[in-house]
């Protein structure tokens, strides 16, 4: 653990002890553990009735997105009907479109947690939520999230909040451990953006993958260079996941493209002051050839699609 994250930590539990306030950040063992595998987990950190006060939430959106308002904002469906009927399997923007989910988004238990990671001073970049409803959950192939969103650093924390208990069976998170400071191959067929990693990553060359079960309320801190996936959802129960994407203020978007604004319209000042300089650090970016905005689960769609055709 570096000297700037035990001071950070020291003035967190200091601040906390002359203000009678209750903080919540990760301990010297967990900020370690991030640093040397990528991620760490920090289990039930959100209760019952958090988790009951979201699932209403979500419950309220998906019932007036189906019913008839402009669902393409809202929500995407999953390609696969399940008793013939599609059903969603991603909220975009979660954030934005509801108080709850800003609410838990700035909640200290999570806001303390980042703050032991990347400094006191960080934005919110976007915000998603992904389904992964029973029997048909759709699979996500291995990528790294800068990939898809070059930064002038990677002090940018990838942050999963389980709202079902995350098993094996239902396509829990799986990350591949010491691999977040360098870029796999995220090249299609075609030289354009894959969206996923094109290496091989079965045959144990880069290790072996973690698969990160946890119950429900648990949230990952994930490095924002870590490679992960999830299996699609084969179970009777669903998996859903509420994630935060946090970046420290000196983490500037590198434009490349259309979907440099699309995703800088999202970002938001969540904790301290703005940045008056960007910082440069970590491995050189990967800089993605991509076209039309398309989600995650299309562009990996396009990407097999193009690979069958080549084969």
């Amino acid at each position: 653990m570096g000297a700037a994250s035990l001071r950070r930590l020291k003035e967190l539990f200091s601040h906390a002890r002359q203000t009678g306030m209750t903080t919540y950040p990760l301990s010297p063992e967990q900020v370690r553990h991030y640093r040397i595998e990528g991620y760490v987990v920090a289990e039930s950190v959100f209760g019952r009735e958090d988790l009951a006060t979201i699932d209403q939430t979500i419950r309220e959106l998906t019932d007036r997105a189906l019913g008839g308002e402009d669902m393409s904002k809202i929500l995407e469906l999953e390609p696969e009907p399940l008793d013939g009927r599609r059903v969603p399997r991603r909220i975009f923007n979660p954030y934005d479109q509801h108080p709850a989910f800003r609410a838990l988004a700035e909640d200290p238990r999570l806001l303390d947690r980042i703050e032991t990671l990347i400094g006191p001073d960080f934005n919110l970049q976007h915000s998603k939520l992904n389904m992964k409803p029973a029997k048909v959950g759709s699979v996500v192939d291995w990528h790294q999230d800068l990939a898809y969103f070059p930064h002038t650093n990677d002090d940018l924390v990838t942050t999963l909040i389980y709202l079902d208990d995350a098993t094996e069976e239902n396509g829990c998170l799986q990350v591949l451990p010491r691999h977040q400071h360098h870029f796999f191959d995220h090249t299609g067929p075609d030289g354009k953006f894959a969206g996923m990693i094109r290496e091989d990553l079965s045959d144990g060359r880069f290790g072996k993958p973690v698969s990160l079960a946890a119950p429900a309320g648990s949230a990952i801190f994930m490095h924002c260079i870590t490679p992960h996936a999830s299996l699609p959802n084969r179970s009777s129960r669903p998996r859903r996941t509420l994630i935060y994407e946090y970046r420290a203020a000196d983490a500037y978007p590198i434009y490349y493209g259309e979907m440099t604004a699309i995703a800088e319209a999202k970002q938001r000042p969540i904790r301290g002051r703005p940045a008056p300089f960007a910082r440069f650090g970590g491995p050189p970016p990967l800089i993605p050839n991509v076209g039309k905005y398309a989600s995650l689960y299309e562009l990996q769609a396009q990407t097999k699609t193009k690979l069958a055709a080549t084969s």
